[in-house]
């Protein structure tokens, strides 16, 4: 079974970025609607209010929150700007309904594609209305070639902005020298193992070896005492980092998708560890489905039941 599970986290990330796969679905109305019912468990909806009223309902039971317009890769500077637009009125939104949270997004959302300044100026916009409006930002890591690029903006913005912060992938082999650095600046770490597919030779696949080696960042966050984000739904390795007291520790928390391990997340919160959901709305909500099947592909059962199930997934109904 387990080498069933990693054929087929290998064939879904191939096929999450075959644009023609994509456009079929996307085209097809039975299997549009279909998939849709299914990503509902993970996507709060296609709009910024349907997004805005989920953040609400989890704030308000106690959770932090993280929100997310979901999109990456897009090349038409007018979708850029259109991009950087809608997060800038999430940014307001949060804001004026005193939801102190986060939100993340890709830096090729907003104009890496295109060019790094156009990326870094939508950055600096969104980091300024951030910060006026108490929201931290946190910047997504995306496939491997685009690190040092992601990095380079990052190093960039965090002299003018402390409440921007940054992901890193814990399986990709040059990591650790780049936590080193990182542990420099002033914005908040994410940590995640990884989930794009990579050439072979430079991250760690999904190991014991790869789970020493996430115990060992969180200790390095931890002793330095910054700002860090636990983002994982694995519940054994979360146990040992809390035998270790690291989920004790000042400026941690653990973070999960929302629809993924809520169960788990509760107990967490209700342990009075700092607990937040990552909760995502819009259109582009292919490529985050195939990537939650990906990372864990249990969640095809998942899936597959909430789209024969008769009536809408009661989402509400998960923590």
């Amino acid at each position: 079974m387990v080498n069933e599970e990693k054929r087929l986290s290998n064939a879904l990330k191939s096929i999450a970025r075959n644009q023609e796969i994509k456009a079929y679905l996307q085209n097809s109305k039975e299997l549009f609607t279909l998939l849709m019912k299914g990503a509902n468990r993970f996507v709060a909806g296609t709009t910024r209010t349907e997004g805005i009223e989920r953040a609400t309902y989890l704030y308000n039971k106690g959770y932090q929150i993280s929100l997310e317009f979901i999109g990456e890769n897009t090349t038409s500077e007018h979708e850029c700007k259109s991009a950087k637009k809608e997060f800038e009125e999430l940014i307001k939104e949060l804001g004026a309904n005193q939801i102190k949270g986060t939100v993340s997004f890709d830096l090729s959302h907003i104009g890496m594609m295109i060019t790094d300044s156009l990326a870094y100026s939508h950055l600096e916009e969104l980091a300024r209305v951030a910060q006026e409006n108490e929201i931290q930002l946190m910047i997504s890591m995306e496939e491997s070639q685009k690190t040092n690029k992601i990095l380079s903006i990052y190093r960039d913005i965090s002299r003018l902005y402390a409440n921007v912060g940054i992901t890193l992938q814990v399986h990709l082999n040059r990591s650790l020298t780049d936590l080193k650095e990182l542990l420099q600046m002033p914005g908040r770490i994410r940590l995640v193992k990884g989930a794009y597919q990579e050439p072979e030779g430079i991250f760690i696949p999904r190991s014991e070896e790869l789970n020493k080696r996430y115990i060992e960042f969180v200790s390095m966050c931890v002793e330095s005492d910054h700002p860090l984000s636990i983002a994982t739904h694995d519940e054994n390795l979360l146990l040992d980092l809390n035998a270790k007291g690291y989920l004790q520790s000042q400026n941690v928390e653990v973070e999960m998708l929302d629809g993924v391990r809520s169960d788990l997340l509760k107990t967490l919160k209700e342990d009075d560890i700092p607990s937040k959901v990552y909760v995502t709305y819009g259109t582009e909500w292919y490529l985050y489905l195939v990537h939650r099947i990906s990372e864990y592909p249990p969640n095809v059962y998942t899936l597959i039941s909430d789209i024969l199930e008769q009536g809408d997934v009661q989402r509400h109904l998960f923590y």
